[in-house]
């Protein structure tokens, strides 16, 4: 018995590692666009506008997918939607290597996009597989500090592979990468619970509707949807105000701009912990004071005359938004039942992705219109209050272990 207990426990967090890796590539494909557009600008002769254009066409259909990602996720099961959500990505990374204009380049991302909008909820949905209860938030956790290693690990590859290989290589080289993590996961990744019959997933499925409805979450997407606008502002344009406004070269550029990722993402392992140490039933208090420290340093880093210091505050700023990232991922879990977390999860991040199309679009437009980055930054300091505010409208809800039912603390 104890060593069939020890055989399921190193399983599950052999899976969660799985799942980590999945998402680090994910992020490594999407994040290198941001480090290559500076040179695919002056190949197809673009303005930041059009560049903007380019970063946001991700965004939107992997916004678009969220839902639709969730449903799937919870109708088929995690393993299916994850094999295919990466298979569909990597032949996209691919291809973005082989556009030959602006248009091309636009509808290739868009794709890309589209292959990406699963992982996140099946990812969810695989640690609701794996683990209990009471473990799920602080998984959740750690399974999203991948996100912010791999903005970490983009640059860093990104600009010696552009220098040595060129742009286009550099796509088809890291777009291969998901042949291996699409054998990994047909191997190891076999939820136990996934072979359950269709007639139980059916009684216990909840409909689609009943979650539109659901105020609370709706709040944590908004609160998302606004630290999502900084998140994806920052990480989309910081490559550029490196060298553009800040006068570095793309070495240099390369290793700041990986510097808040690396932060960031030590500072998530520990985030779940100290969420579930000292801020249970307080997650929107914890949020909430992230999102105020991030925007003061925000506004630190941009107005300061001294490249440290500004790299200092970029890192500040950066970690202090995970706060919210935290409770993001980490709060539904507590909220909602293992059945409908898929969607649940959806819905949350189709407001961050959300974020992702309309904040590189609208920070190009205004580094278009005023021919600096100010107006940009502040744009992203007004969303860190919006988030703020969203975040302290949170009720606390939690489900019950014995009912798996939503009450209203």
């Amino acid at each position: 018995m104890m060593g069939s207990n020890t055989q399921r426990y190193q399983n599950k967090h052999f899976i969660l590692g799985l799942l980590f890796v999945g998402y680090l590539v994910d992020y490594l494909d999407r994040m290198v666009m941001s480090v290559a557009v500076v040179y695919i600008k002056g190949e197809f002769n673009l303005d930041p506008a059009a560049v903007g254009v380019i970063l946001s066409s991700f965004f939107i259909s992997y916004a678009i997918m969220q839902i639709p990602g969730g449903w799937l996720t919870d109708k088929l099961g995690s393993r299916k939607v994850l094999i295919w959500s990466i298979i569909v990505w990597s032949v996209f990374t691919v291809f973005t290597g082989l556009a030959w204009s602006l248009t091309s380049l636009i509808v290739i991302r868009f794709l890309f996009g589209i292959g990406q909008g699963g992982y996140p909820s099946a990812a969810q949905k695989g640690i609701a597989d794996y683990y209990p209860l009471k473990e799920r938030p602080k998984a959740s956790a750690f399974l999203m500090s991948s996100n912010y290693f791999g903005m970490a690990l983009a640059p860093l590859l990104a600009a010696p592979m552009i220098v040595w290989l060129g742009w286009r290589n550099m796509f088809i080289v890291i777009g291969a990468l998901g042949v291996i993590l699409t054998i990994a996961f047909w191997v190891y990744f076999k939820p136990k619970q996934q072979q359950e019959s269709s007639d139980v997933t059916k009684k216990n499925s909840l409909p689609l509707k009943e979650l539109l409805a659901n105020i609370e979450l709706w709040k944590i997407t908004v609160m998302w949807f606004a630290a999502g606008i900084v998140n994806w502002g920052l990480a989309s344009w910081i490559p550029s105000y490196l060298m553009e406004a800040r006068g570095m070269d793309i070495m240099s550029m390369g290793f700041y701009a990986a510097l808040p990722g690396i932060s960031t993402g030590i500072a998530m392992l520990f985030s779940g912990w100290l969420l579930d140490r000292y801020f249970v039933n307080r997650e929107k208090y914890y949020a909430a004071f992230g999102m105020l420290i991030s925007g003061i340093f925000l506004y630190l880093m941009f107005t300061t005359t001294s490249i440290p210091l500004a790299m200092l505050y970029l890192n500040i700023c950066m970690v202090f938004k995970s706060f919210a990232f935290t409770v993001a991922f980490s709060l539904p879990h507590k909220m909602m039942s293992k059945k409908t977390i898929g969607s649940a999860m959806g819905i949350i991040n189709m407001g961050a992705q959300a974020a992702g199309f309309i904040s590189p679009l609208a920070m190009g437009f205004m580094i278009s219109f005023t021919g600096s980055y100010n107006a940009a930054f502040w744009f992203l300091i007004v969303c860190c209050l919006i988030s703020i505010i969203a975040a302290l409208a949170i009720k606390k809800t939690e489900i019950s272990v014995h009912t798996d039912k939503v009450v209203t603390l």
